[in-house]
């Protein structure tokens, strides 16, 4: 279908493209009769103005690029309904892409969206990402991002919207040290992220605080998909019988050391306890009902929107740059109350 242009309009109209052109945007130059006829003659014709070049004229775009490891993580879902709604009430357009958690993958997520002259960024960085380089060509251009729950930890002076992981992980420790667990495992992520840095971090000053010595051995790093929880849980259970708790940095870890523990007869949480952490919909379905920290998705997605719209319509990169932190929420469920917990 061929599209229809200003200069066919004016023609049709017997007047100048320019004059059209001042109709079409409610120009004060333009009296109400003439502008009436050229709306009216636009909308005959299906006229639809041509946004690209228009944004390119005033050199923006009124679209942000979104930049996750998976959308199918329900952490990520949440984040991006709440980038959503925060943007379509400011008028702009949301990009996503995925990077399935891998460095290449994201690097050339990010030159596109540079290159298609995306506003602003927000990301969440994969596993495999270890450094900022590949965002270096947004700050040498002036294109603010924002990072969410991931981040680089080599970009210390940039914005981020973060979970308070070390509180979170610390509070899941001190619950099942409190329901009698004293021989806890962690399941942790690549330490290369902050994120599981801080994760384990709050699992060892929860271990000091209740007087329990610290084991390296009960530390296993995975990319924590659920295969990889039947695994180190499997390797466990051959290796420290004595183990009671499970504390999974993330819940798809957890509920695949739940299935292989099941799988071999092991009760839960009486023979071992187990805490995730995320809030996966799953994790409140599955039997028994997994404990797990709330990572405030929604609020994380709304609040990185807001944050990254403030620094576009600022057009300051000279500003201070924010670090916000939200506190998870701890959700006890069945996986981790043993009888007579303290």
């Amino acid at each position: 279908m061929k599209k229809v242009t200003i200069h066919e309009i004016a023609e049709i109209l017997n007047i100048d493209s320019s004059t059209v052109s001042r109709a079409l945007n409610d120009s004060d130059r333009v009296n109400s009769k003439t502008k009436k006829k050229v709306l009216k003659k636009a909308e005959e014709l299906g006229y639809r103005p041509n946004l690209l070049a228009s944004n390119l004229r005033q050199n923006k775009s009124n679209t942000i690029g979104v930049v996750v490891p998976r959308i199918s993580r329900s952490f990520f879902s949440s984040a991006i309904a709440g980038i959503e709604e925060m943007a379509h009430n400011a008028d702009f357009n949301v990009v996503i892409s995925q990077s399935l958690e891998k460095h290449k993958r994201e690097q050339k997520i990010v030159n596109n969206l540079f290159s298609n002259r995306v506003d602003g960024i927000l990301i969440s960085v994969s596993m495999e990402t270890e450094t900022s380089s590949h965002l270096e060509i947004l700050e040498r251009a002036g294109v603010p991002f924002v990072f969410f729950d991931r981040h680089c930890s080599d970009m210390r002076n940039s914005n981020k919207v973060l979970i308070d992981d070390f509180a979170g992980a610390y509070e899941a420790v001190s619950h099942l040290i409190r329901n009698n667990c004293k021989r806890i495992v962690h399941f942790s992520g690549p330490q290369t992220l902050e994120i599981y840095k801080n994760r384990l971090a709050g699992y060892k000053k929860a271990l000091e605080s209740y007087g329990i010595p610290f084991d390296p051995k009960l530390v296993i790093t995975s990319n924590l998909m659920q295969e990889d929880g039947k695994r180190m849980a499997g390797k466990l259970i051959k290796t420290e019988s004595a183990i009671d708790a499970i504390f999974a940095a993330n819940d798809l870890a957890a509920i695949g050391a739940m299935k292989y523990l099941k799988s071999i007869d092991k009760k839960i949480p009486e023979d071992i306890a187990i805490v995730g952490f995320s809030n996966e919909p799953v994790s409140e379905m599955i039997e028994p009902s997994l404990t797990t920290l709330d990572q405030l998705g929604f609020e994380i997605g709304k609040i990185s929107c807001s944050l990254l719209l403030d620094k576009i319509q600022v057009k300051d990169n000279e500003s201070e740059n924010k670090t916000i932190i939200l506190k998870p929420n701890l959700i006890i469920r069945d996986s981790s109350q043993k009888k007579g917990s303290l």
